[in-house]
Parts: C-alpha cells; structure tokens; sequence
C-alpha cells in the first residue's frame, strides 16, 4: 500500500539500544533510538536512493550546526536577514550594521546568513566575538565574509529548509532589512510560525532606511490586501514593528524581554515567566482585557508547577498560569506586550532572555 511503513523487528529495536548503551550514551536515549528506528525503517520501506542523500544531509547539517551554537547556549540571539546584494556604501548596510552593534553592546550575539550585503554589515557590526553564521552552499557559492570565518564560527548548509531553521530556532528576536525572495520569504516565515503559535512570541522588527518605503508598502499591502480579504486577522500584523530607526529597532528587541522572560507549555496549560510579580489587581485587569484568550479558567499567579520544579526551569521568577484556547495563540504577543506594560514592571531592567526550550 502507497505510505506503508514496514514494522522494524522487535530484535532489531533491542539492538539499537544496546548500541546506544555500547556508545556510551546515557542522556535521552529514547530519542536516539527513535532517530535510528527511523533511519532503519527507511531502509526497510526501500526508500529511493535521492530520497536517503536528502535525509543524511540533513541530519548531518543539523548536528553540525546544533555543535556550532552549543557553545553560546546561555547567550540571547538576534538573526539579522537582508540582502546578499546590499554595497557597503547603502544606508542601509549602515543601519544593519548600528542595530548589530548596539545589540552587541548590550549582550546579544548577532546570527546572520553569512554572506555579503546585510549579512557582512551585521555581523561587522556586532564583531567576531559576537557573529555567528549559517551559510548556503550554492553553485555561485560564496564564502563566508570575513568577519564570520575570523573565528571559524559558520556552519554551511546545503538545503535551505535546514539552514532557515537554524537561522530561527536559534534566536529570540529578529530584523529584517530590505531584500529579495529569500529576506521575505524568511519574513514570512516569521510570521506564519507566530501566527500558529508554531514558534514562541518573539520581537521582529522590520528595519527600512532613513525615510525609506520599503516595508511601508508591505505593510499598506496587508492592510489594503490581506486584512481586507479576510486571509489573515486584523491583529496579526501587529505583532511588527515597522522603523526606518536603529534606535526604535533595538528598544523594539530588548524592551519585549522588560518583564516577560519565557514561557512553557505544561500539559495544555501555558506558562508565562516574568521578571516582575504582577499586583492581585493586574491580574484582574488582565483577566478583564484578555479573558477573550483563555478557553476556561482566570489568569492566576502561581507558584512554579511540578514539571517546572523537575526541571528546575527558571524557578526563581514569578509566573502567571491560564489555560489558553489554542486558536488565540497567535495573539499572545499582545499579552506580553501588556505584561510589559503593568506598572509592576517600572524600574524593570531591560534584561536579555534564556532561549526557550520549546520547540
């Protein structure tokens, strides 16, 4: 039958753990054995050969590229997209390379593509101690820029499904600038993922030069276009910031992280970590603008919940705790905002985030 998986031997599943164990591998040995099962299993489906070659590049890209950011874990990242085509002498590689640098400045390390253009001027900006690259391997291929390759700190990746999603699970904020289909299709990538709550909320700023209209017209698109036909909410566009200013760019990026910390799931119950404990009467408020969110329940402060406390997940934060109808996920970001916003919050420093442990 077409989509048919052959069963894998029960003998065979036991020997895949044995040499788990023989490799000396005692952390999350589920996983391992469920990621060779798989590759057994596609032998025994008699998988076309193309098919394999795309399944090992990919597997193998990711563990390098998983090898290149282990390293810098605990640090907050910002992706910057742009061009590859942008000249040095162009406001905008100006810009980009401020918004790295002033990033840079207050912690982050910047993630680029690692090529010219945009890609150069942000990594130039925040330097090689804080540049990370993931490259694309193409037939016109060209190296790394010379900031990125400094410190050999680039991985090369031969599909582009594998290198966009290294260039987004790895960071907690986003920029992009001016560019062509691959910019707006990691833009909109961006957006879909938030939209279906498929990626944790996270700041993107839209960055255009000194009076420049580029994202301007984006964004009267999706007024007179998407919103209008009814193809997206009239909110989901809200989650941008549109700015032809570094300053508002990088305020956009670490103000979002003011209050709110993180967030978990926990057995279909979200959890939202903060850096300032919310008032009873916050909580009423918030109930009273954003009870439209929730498919039961309040929003309650809590201590942290049993899983957190296995974990040991960021037990030291107050947290607030709601059951959130899954269809509203997309609107979180204007509770975060919100949160940010409580007048608990003031004085808050403006605090880089922990990577999210979600995907």
């Amino acid at each position: 039958m077409a989509g048919s998986s052959t069963q894998i031997p029960q003998t065979v599943t036991d020997d895949l753990r044995t040499l788990i164990a023989d490799a000396g591998i005692d952390a999350d040995q589920d996983l391992i054995a469920r990621i060779l099962a798989t590759g057994v299993g596609l032998g025994l489906d008699d998988t076309d050969r193309l098919d394999l070659k795309i399944t090992s590049a990919a597997l193998t890209e990711m563990r390098a590229a998983f090898a290149l950011f282990a390293p810098f874990r605990g640090i907050p990242k910002a992706t910057i997209f742009g061009s590859a085509r942008t000249r040095p002498d162009d406001e905008q590689y100006r810009a980009a390379a401020a918004a790295a640098h002033e990033l840079a400045e207050r912690g982050w390390m910047v993630v680029t593509g690692a090529g010219p253009g945009i890609m150069q001027a942000a990594a130039e900006g925040a330097g090689p101690e804080h540049s990370l690259g993931v490259s694309i391997r193409l037939p016109f291929e060209e190296k790394p820029n010379a900031i990125i390759a400094k410190n050999s700190r680039n991985v090369a990746m031969k599909y582009f499904f594998t290198r966009k999603l290294m260039l987004v699970k790895e960071s907690q904020a986003f920029i992009c600038v001016p560019g062509g289909f691959g910019t707006l299709d990691e833009m909109f990538e961006l957006l879909t993922l938030q939209q279906t709550g498929k990626a944790d909320p996270t700041p993107i700023v839209l960055l255009d030069r000194p009076g420049g209209t580029f994202w301007a017209g984006l964004e009267r698109f999706v007024d007179e276009q998407l919103i209008a036909g009814g193809v997206i909410s009239p909110d989901d566009f809200d989650r941008v910031l549109v700015t032809d200013s570094v300053d508002a760019a990088v305020s956009e990026i670490t103000g979002f992280y003011r209050n709110y910390d993180s967030l978990r799931w926990v057995k279909g119950r979200l959890v939202i970590r903060l850096h300032a404990a919310p008032t009873a009467e916050e909580i009423d408020d918030l109930n009273a603008r954003f009870g439209s969110l929730l498919a039961q329940g309040r929003i309650e402060a809590t201590e942290p919940l049993k899983a957190e406390v296995r974990d040991d997940d960021r037990l030291d934060l107050p947290r607030i705790v709601m059951t959130l109808n899954q269809f509203k996920v997309g609107s979180l970001h204007l509770l975060i905002r919100a949160l940010n916003d409580l007048p608990s919050a003031a004085g808050e420093p403006e605090t880089a985030p922990v990577p999210s442990a979600n995907l």
